[in-house]
């Protein structure tokens, strides 16, 4: 195996557009390679599936950024306010990483979840009510977007008014494309960020309601159970983590849907297959791309491969959901596949908390579309259509047409 990295082209419009046959190539050169991700960041994919599997449970492999010998990444974050930042569970290990998860578990279980469909279908139509009579719409700025953006700010007890706000924040925080971020805008954003957030929970404190965010003030004040910082990040996290993925699962599996006739018409004729479909779409191009970072503890081995310690492991769910060893006939989009354990919601102790809430959002999203928008068709040529640039995949846009009778 070479030992030099390989260049992940984040600057490419073809490969932002269709990353996987370079993927295959990397699989199939072996289990582990090293390569050049997202912001310039030497790290050492792990391509294969059971390999994945493994890693993400190996308590090895730690999801504190602390634990990375790259000093370019606490150096993306404003020094002053890196333990703000970093004091979720996203980057936290046990036993803190269970006893913050603990705290907001029951929010997010199925049955809960469950109880939220009447309001995500009601947010839905409301979306579509506007949009419907127009005969074309972007269903990422129109419906993509809005509607987790919508679910989790309820869900939180933020204004409706601040939604775009912290939106808008988040979205200059996250790392893209070849470049590192610039620290600066990093940092003015987590400012803003910081104290809307501060100014939420000092309201919340005044006017307790019935919301998450009032039990995790409940959990910080009397039962002490949260530091300052780690409520303040843990909403930081919701608000983030509760809307970025899911936008990228319903713009992505629309444009899945449309690139591929066949399957769109099996889904509109056959709407009870929109569970599998799901659960294709977050196989076969999910929204967490390439994949997960973990941080070595300590030297480790994966699949034969010696790693150093504080290097930065990124387990590529992506490329291992197309495993032929796994997954039949891999790159062929498939909603009626069964036995489809895909790792886009990762796998361990830090499997995605969200992961119930997201699939309901989807699937009341697409099925709703399909269900409403007659002649649904893309408005722009396949290859006009712009991805977003690392660590995260999914359409920025996607224009459309559709019949308004």
């Amino acid at each position: 195996m070479s030992e030099r990295p390989v260049p992940l082209p984040y600057a490419d419009p073809a490969f932002l557009a269709d990353p996987f046959p370079l993927y295959r190539e990397l699989r199939e050169e072996g289990p582990v390679r090293r390569v050049v991700a997202a912001g310039g960041l030497d790290a050492w994919l792990v391509t294969r599936y059971e390999d994945g599997l493994a890693a993400l449970s190996d308590p090895r492999l730690s999801s504190d950024v602390r634990d990375a010998a790259d000093p370019r990444l606490l150096a993306q974050l404003p020094g002053t306010e890196r333990e703000s930042m970093l004091s979720n569970m996203l980057r936290s290990d046990p036993p803190d990483h269970t006893r913050l998860r603990r705290l907001v578990s029951k929010a997010f279980t199925a049955r809960r979840v469950a109880e939220m469909r009447p309001r995500i279908q009601a947010v839905t139509d409301r979306l579509l009510d506007v949009i419907a009579p127009a005969g074309r719409a972007d269903l990422v700025a129109d419906l993509a977007l809005p509607l987790p953006v919508t679910v989790i700010g309820e869900l939180l007890g933020v204004p409706a008014d601040d939604r775009l706000d912290f939106q808008r924040w988040t979205d200059r925080m996250i790392m893209r494309g070849a470049e590192p971020p610039d620290p600066a805008v990093v940092n003015e954003a987590w400012q803003h960020m910081r104290a809307y957030v501060t100014g939420l929970i000092r309201d919340k404190r005044a006017h307790p309601g019935d919301d998450l965010l009032s039990g995790l003030i409940t959990a910080r004040d009397e039962e002490q159970r949260l530091s300052e910082d780690e409520l303040i990040a843990m909403v930081f996290l919701l608000l983030a983590a509760g809307y970025i993925t899911t936008v990228n699962l319903i713009g992505g599996g629309i444009a899945m849907l449309l690139a591929r006739p066949d399957q769109l018409d099996l889904l509109r004729s056959e709407p009870e297959l929109l569970g599998s479909a799901v659960e294709e779409f977050l196989r076969y191009d999910g929204p967490v791309n390439p994949g997960i970072a973990r941080f070595a503890r300590e030297d480790v081995e994966i699949a034969g491969t010696a790693i150093p310690r504080g290097a930065t492991v990124l387990i590529a769910s992506a490329i291992a959901d197309r495993d032929p060893a796994r997954f039949p006939d891999p790159d062929r989009l498939d909603i009626t596949r069964q036995d489809n354990a895909h790792l886009a919601f990762g796998h361990g102790v830090h499997y995605c908390l969200g992961a119930p809430l997201a699939r309901l959002e989807g699937q009341i999203a697409i099925g709703t579309v399909l269900r409403r928008l007659p002649g649904l068709a893309l408005a722009v040529a396949p290859d006009e259509i712009r991805w977003r640039p690392g660590g995260l995949r999914g359409p920025l846009s996607l224009p459309v047409t559709f019949g308004t009778g």
